[in-house]
């Protein structure tokens, strides 16, 4: 097992980081975090004697656009990487390939590549509770998997699925909204990744920088903020039929 890894995460509603740490603490006996939701990331360069986990939320079959900007800030210099790509039980797509691509671009030797579940962080019936105790028990055989091939040394690089080019993906044309119970406190503005929500006025959002990432949904002390709730409507009816099946983590070595 490896000494230390360093785990990148992207978790605006906390999943992403949750199944990314469980499987990390399985890697390594020492981790590190660099949140990549925070807008002032400092560069950094990593060495061939590195490892590395980058995790991120999958947002229509790809990793959101404001991850993908805050990574390039990232140079592996030849350190190990393992990729996840978190969902919330819809599919992955193509954010997989996409996250291999863009670490190899960034000079990492990408070791594994892995799909996690989180719980959907808009339908939140859609994958409920994981991960789970279940998924705790693969995540660690995946993380012991993963460790020995990285004493090993070995560095082939894992087959992922994927299409090349990317699906198209702009986002969602809606974006939450602050109900008669926002009290103004700005707490959603002070945690929104994308920072587009006012200071001085938190219930304004600015739709050409707002992900939907749902931060501002998950920290407001009062519950005031919500998707319109015929656009959730539609959402969890258009997302019903994933929720006949469980699906499971997958590991690619």
């Amino acid at each position: 097992m490896p000494d230390r890894i360093t785990v990148l995460h992207f978790s605006p509603t906390g999943g992403t980081r949750r199944a990314a740490l469980l499987l990390a603490q399985r890697i390594a006996s020492e981790v590190e975090e660099i949140d990549l939701t925070l807008p002032q990331l400092p560069e950094k360069e990593f060495a061939p004697q590195d490892a590395v986990l980058v995790a991120g939320p999958v947002y229509g079959g790809r990793l959101p656009a404001l991850m993908v900007e805050r990574l390039r800030r990232f140079t592996g210099g030849g350190a190990c990487a393992v990729s996840a790509a978190v969902y919330g039980g819809r599919a992955y797509e193509d954010a997989l390939a996409e996250l291999d691509d863009l670490l190899e671009a960034q000079g990492f030797c990408v070791t594994a590549g892995t799909a996690l579940l989180a719980e959907h962080s808009i339908v939140r019936d859609l994958a409920s509770g994981r991960p789970d105790t279940q998924d705790e028990a693969q995540l660690a055989e995946f993380g012991a998997r993963i460790a020995e091939k990285l004493d090993k040394g070995e560095k082939s690089v894992p087959q992922v699925p994927g299409n090349r080019p990317y699906r198209e993906w702009a986002g969602m044309p809606v974006v939450p909204v602050a109900g008669d119970a926002c009290t103004g406190c700005g707490t959603c503005a002070k945690s929104c990744p994308a920072q587009a929500i006012s200071l001085e006025n938190p219930s304004q959002t600015d739709q050409t920088r707002c992900i939907t990432c749902m931060r501002c949904v998950a920290v407001c002390p009062t519950k005031a903020r919500t998707l319109p709730a015929q656009v959730q409507g539609m959402l969890s009816q258009k997302l019903a039929p994933f929720m006949q099946k469980r699906p499971e983590n997958e590991l690619y070595l």
